[in-house]
């Protein structure tokens, strides 16, 4: 039987006059991938980032269920316990992988667990072992300006995964990527995340994307239009 890793209830947000979020419910099974479509400005990515704790929403609650913990609500928490539950539960993919163009692709993954704590050998070979899964073995040593928008991102998916996230939040992860590379991208997103019992939820312009997805929640207006059935 699956259970809820995310339960949002109530979410309201706004920026000004501009209503970002107007009432939205959502569960999210652990190990599901799900879409999130909408036209720009119709509150996709503020969904996203108010489950991610990294916006607070103006109303309603987000609940976070671990798997080997006690429920956490994640709208509760202050913004360092936020931080914290980022860094150590949650992976982040965004569209140009916000990657740090200074570092090498193997620093890139193993600052993700450095920063949590963990020492340098140990993430080290870590970021080595998961560059390696995604196919970038022997590139470790090339910084982000060297590699292709595709192994870029995965570079990122592979800090996303680093730390042993339960979540990875993706906001158009292939959003600046050809059809052929998307694809590639989405074969590793996928790999890195469900296929690992782990939950992914990916906001896309993208129906191609989410097809591959399990689920496709549609979004108008701070308003969830088409939430699908989790399974």
């Amino acid at each position: 039987m699956n259970h809820s890793v995310l339960h949002a209830r109530g979410l309201f947000k706004s920026y000004g006059s501009t209503t970002a979020l107007a009432g939205v419910d959502l569960t999210i099974l652990r190990g599901e991938s799900v879409a999130v479509m909408g036209a720009s400005g119709s509150g996709k990515t503020t969904l996203l980032h108010v489950l991610a704790g990294i916006t607070a929403p103006d109303q309603g609650r987000v609940v976070f269920s671990p798997a080997a913990a006690g429920p956490v609500e994640v709208t509760s928490l202050s913004e360092t316990g936020r931080s914290k539950l980022r860094r150590e539960n949650f992976g982040f993919v965004f569209q140009q992988g916000l990657l740090l163009p200074e570092l090498t692709a193997l620093e890139n993954v193993a600052i993700a667990l450095m920063i949590t704590g963990r020492g340098r050998a140990e993430s080290t070979e870590r970021a080595a072992s998961w560059l390696a899964a995604l196919g970038l073995a022997g590139l470790e040593d090339r910084r982000i300006g060297e590699l292709s928008g595709g192994q870029a991102q995965r570079v990122a998916i592979a800090r996303a995964q680093v730390t042993g996230a339960e979540v990875v939040f993706a906001d158009e992860p292939t959003g600046a990527l050809d059809s052929r590379t998307s694809g590639d991208v989405m074969d590793a997103l996928l790999w890195a995340t469900t296929q690992q019992g782990r939950t992914l939820v990916v906001v896309t312009h993208d129906a191609e994307v989410a097809a591959r997805c399990s689920r496709t929640l549609s979004v108008r207006d701070g308003r969830l239009v088409t939430a699908g059935i989790p399974a």
